[in-house]
């Protein structure tokens, strides 16, 4: 009986044994990585804007009440020559040379569909009747000063050499066709200073900008939940802002470039 007690005994010790040896080693689970929160701050007042200025009301589609707003296809056609003859006379830098190039071009090649577009948009206001020709000559220096603001200059000037380029490129008898889109890419500049400086004038909070949203450690090994929604609309400061005041553009004289006057016969 001792005997079989010392076996039994024996065999409990080796099972125990196996027991221990199957046992696998507990490891902590790795922290739980959630993106940081996203962080907010007052919109910034764009480059060359200064506080009080004027700018063209916002009406209430959203967009602004720019000269080049509702336009006939003759009107359409003669603003994208003048916003283009402001870029040959203002820009200035390393591209400026190909701007006045392509714009002279511009004049040669298109001389009958220029002259045929200003000979209708003075028709225009010459059906309105009174003193029709002082009213387009106010018309036009509004819209150079337009494409005159200092602040929106350097991409108003790339955006004029891209269209003349485009304009280089495209078949003559395009010219017209294309007016309204190549007039909206110059006009887009200006919209986006606009927009930029009244978020600025609002106190609107922007989200910081990022190229990559840094990475926290949770709390815990919970499950990680979805960080809070960014709010859907503007978020405004506390900090007191400039009143808005009518847009009233600075009176200049309409600027000209000189070309053969046989481009244009």
């Amino acid at each position: 009986m001792a005997s079989l007690r010392i076996v039994s005994g024996v065999a409990i010790g080796l099972s125990l044994a196996g027991c221990a040896a199957r046992e696998t080693a507990k490891v902590a689970p790795p922290p739980v990585m959630v993106p940081a929160p996203p962080q907010y701050v007052r919109a910034a007042l764009p480059a060359g804007a200064t506080p009080g200025m004027r700018i063209p009301a916002l009406l209430p589609d959203g967009n602004y009440a720019t000269p080049n707003r509702s336009l006939t296809s003759a009107a359409t056609v003669w603003h994208l020559r003048s916003g283009l003859n402001v870029a040959a006379l203002a820009c200035r830098g390393p591209d400026e040379g190909q701007i006045v190039t392509r714009y002279n071009t511009m004049l040669t090649v298109q001389r009958i569909e220029l002259a045929a577009a200003e000979k209708r948009y003075s028709a225009e206001y010459q059906a309105q009747g009174g003193d029709w020709r002082d009213s387009y000559d106010d018309a036009m220096t509004r819209l150079y000063n337009f494409f005159s603001i200092t602040p929106v200059r350097k991409t108003f000037c790339a955006a004029a050499d891209e269209v003349l380029a485009d304009i280089s490129a495209a078949p003559t008898t395009a010219f017209d066709m294309k007016a309204a889109e190549r007039l909206e890419k110059l006009n887009a500049p200006f919209i986006a200073f606009f927009r930029a400086y009244d978020a600025w004038r609002a106190g609107t909070m922007v989200p910081v900008q990022q190229g990559v949203a840094p990475l926290t450690i949770a709390s815990s090994a919970a499950p990680a939940v979805a960080p809070a929604t960014a709010p859907t609309g503007p978020v405004l400061s506390s900090q007191p802002v400039p009143a808005a005041r009518p847009y009233t553009p600075p009176v200049i004289n309409p600027p000209s470039l000189k070309v053969d006057p046989a481009a244009i016969q």
